[in-house]
Parts: C-alpha cells; structure tokens; sequence
C-alpha cells in the first residue's frame, strides 16, 4: 500500500450526528481468523441511518479493501457528493488509491487523532456487535463461511431485524424508508 497524502483533519471532533443521508459516514476496518488465515472487513455506516452501506471482504489488508468497500457504498448510495467520510489513520485511508477515490466521488475525508479510539466510537459499537453475534459465535473453517456469516448479519439481522434506541425503535431500512420522502426515494 503505498502511502500517499498526509492525513486529513477532524472534521467531525466526534460529533457523530447527521440530518440526512450521505452526509456523513465513517469507515473502518476489522480482521478475523479462520482456520484458512485472516478475514477482513472494511465496513462504512451512514451516521445518520446506521445502515452499512457498503463494505468489502477480502484476505488482505490492502488498501484495494477500502477502495472497493468506497465504491460499494457509492454504488449502493448514487450521489454522495459533499458527504464526509471519517476514519482512523490507517494506511489504507491515507493511500493514493482511497484518497483518489474519494476526490473521483467529490467526497471529504477526516480523520480522528492517533490513538484516541473515542474518534470513531460509533464504528467501534457497529463491530462490537458483529464480534459477539457473529464472530465469536464459533470457530471458523474458511474464509468463505465466515464471509457468508458477516454478509448475512448485516443484511439480514442488523439492516432489517436490529431495532436501535437512537432510530425510534426502528431498524435502519425501516428508518430510511420513513425518513426519506417517496420523491427522493423515485430517484
């Protein structure tokens, strides 16, 4: 991974809050073993739905799992221009490739300060969930059940069945389609 501009600055000083889809999302990254070797996940959430909305699975830790994990949540999402994506300092968001990708989608990277694991709490909580309703359910053989158990999870369980305090008691597809006028929802 070739490591190319300097961080970008804390836009969001831990204010995790949005009014409105695609404002701002944050990313992260998390590993898992199998028997195969390691499993990783760069998932991003839409603060203001908390829905995952896009993340990308791979062997490798290279920047190419951001990038894909960016262009996933692009795809899924259509025009994000102006939205924040906020990270750590992980090598794989301060590459050439991810920062590219993100100035090619007209988004604004930040990045919360070294070492101080509170900057991205709200990713944090996203995988502290996956770690005990998934991950740590049982031993993994291969990297390909494990992948199938994060993607069903996700969106299965935590996009559609896990009702949260901060929506109302709705899950994240229920909140979206509520919140987003039937006009926006046409286009």
């Amino acid at each position: 991974t070739k490591v190319g501009a300097p961080a970008h600055d804390d836009l969001v000083r831990r204010d995790f809050t949005a009014h409105g889809p695609n404002r701002l999302w944050l990313a992260d990254i998390t590993e898992h073993r199998t028997a195969d070797g390691k499993l990783y996940l760069c998932a991003i959430k839409d603060v203001w739905s908390n829905r995952i909305v896009g993340y990308s699975i791979d062997s490798r830790m290279k920047s190419r799992l951001a990038v894909n994990a960016l262009h996933n949540a692009v795809a899924r999402r259509g025009d994000v221009a102006g939205c924040v994506l906020h990270t750590d300092r992980g090598p794989q968001f301060r590459s050439r490739k991810f920062v590219h990708a993100l100035h090619q989608h007209h988004m604004t990277g930040s990045m919360g300060r070294v070492g101080a694991a509170g900057d991205n709490a709200a990713m944090e909580s996203f995988f502290g969930l996956l770690q005990n309703n998934v991950l740590d359910r049982r031993t993994w053989t291969t990297r390909q059940q494990l992948r199938t158990a994060i993607v069903t999870w996700i969106e299965r369980t935590y996009h559609r069945r896990r009702r949260q305090l901060r929506l109302g008691r709705l899950t994240p597809v229920e909140f979206e389609t509520i919140m987003t006028t039937p006009a926006a929802q046409a286009a």
